[in-house]
C-alpha cells in the first residue's frame, strides 16, 4: 500500500481516481485549499502548504489544472515533491502537435516534469465525454446547437481513472501509451446522440473554422485511433445524463 497525494482530486476526474486508488487499498490524500474528507491543505498557486502536504508520500498523480498555469504551478509541486518516488501526470493527445494555447502549456509542462531528475510517469488521453456534454450543455437555452466539423474519440473519466490507479501500483515509466475511447466519431454524431437522449430536436449548425488549429483538429491529432483503450460510450454517458 503506498501513501497518494492526488492534486485536482475534487474534480471531473479526480473523484473516480480517487475512488479506485481507495478501492486498491491506497492511503490518500487530496490535495486543496479548503478542509474536507481526506483533504490536505496546500495552494498550488503560491506553494503554501506542499511541503506538509507532501510529508511521507510515496506517489504524486497530479490531475490539477487551471488551464492558464499549469507551468508554474507544477514547477512548484515538483519543487516539494524532491523525496516522492514517483510522480504520475495526466495529459492530452496531440498536445505536441495541435497548436493551441492550453496545449502548448501542457507540453511545457511535460517537459518540466521530465527535466525534473524525479521518477515519473506521462499518460495522455482523449477528451472526456464530459467536454462534449459540457460544451452542449452550455447551448440549453439557444434555439439551435453550434457543432464542428471535427472527429473526437472521448473517453470516459472511469476508466481513464482505472489506468492512473494501474500507473500508481507500477514502476516509473516516462511517457506511457496514450489512450482514447473505444469510438472514433464526427462531433455532430454527438451532438444527435445528446438529442435522442434528452428529447430535443434543434437544428444544428456546423462550423469549419480556419487556422492551423482547426486543422490540426480536423486532422485527428487529438485521436489515438481504434481499438481504443476505454470501455465506456458516449451513448451510455449521455443516457446517464439525461437520467438526472
Amino acid at each position: 500500500m503506498s501513501t497518494i497525494l492526488v492534486t485536482g482530486g475534487t474534480g471531473g476526474l479526480g473523484r473516480p481516481t480517487v475512488a479506485a486508488l481507495l478501492a486498491a487499498k491506497h492511503d490518500v490524500r487530496i490535495l486543496s485549499r479548503r478542509p474536507g474528507e481526506r483533504h490536505v491543505i496546500g495552494d498550488l498557486a503560491t506553494g503554501e502548504g506542499l511541503t506538509a502536504a507532501l510529508e511521507g508520500v510515496d506517489v504524486v498523480v497530479h490531475l490539477a489544472t487551471n488551464r492558464k498555469k499549469d507551468e508554474p504551478d507544477t514547477a512548484r509541486l515538483l519543487e516539494a515533491a524532491r523525496g516522492v518516488s514517483h510522480v504520475i501526470f495526466m495529459s492530452i493527445v496531440g498536445v505536441d502537435r495541435i497548436p493551441f494555447p492550453y496545449y502548448v502549456d501542457k507540453v511545457a509542462t511535460e517537459k518540466l516534469i521530465e527535466a525534473s531528475g524525479i521518477a515519473h510517469t506521462i499518460l495522455r488521453a482523449t477528451q472526456f465525454h464530459d467536454f462534449v456534454g459540457d460544451f452542449l450543455r452550455a447551448q440549453r437555452r439557444l434555439p439551435v446547437i453550434i457543432s464542428a466539423a471535427l472527429p473526437v474519440q472521448t473517453i470516459a473519466v472511469e476508466d481513464i481513472a482505472q489506468r492512473l490507479a494501474e500507473l500508481a501500483d507500477s514502476a516509473p515509466a516516462g511517457r506511457v501509451p496514450d489512450i482514447g475511447g473505444p469510438q472514433l466519431q464526427q462531433i455532430g454524431e454527438l451532438v444527435a446522440i445528446w438529442q435522442r437522449a434528452f428529447g430535443t430536436r434543434k437544428p444544428v449548425w456546423t462550423l469549419r473554422l480556419p487556422g492551423r488549429t482547426f486543422a490540426a483538429f480536423k486532422a485527428g491529432h487529438h485521436t489515438t485511433g481504434l481499438p481504443g483503450y476505454g470501455h465506456g460510450t458516449f451513448a451510455e454517458y449521455a443516457a446517464r445524463e439525461a437520467a438526472k
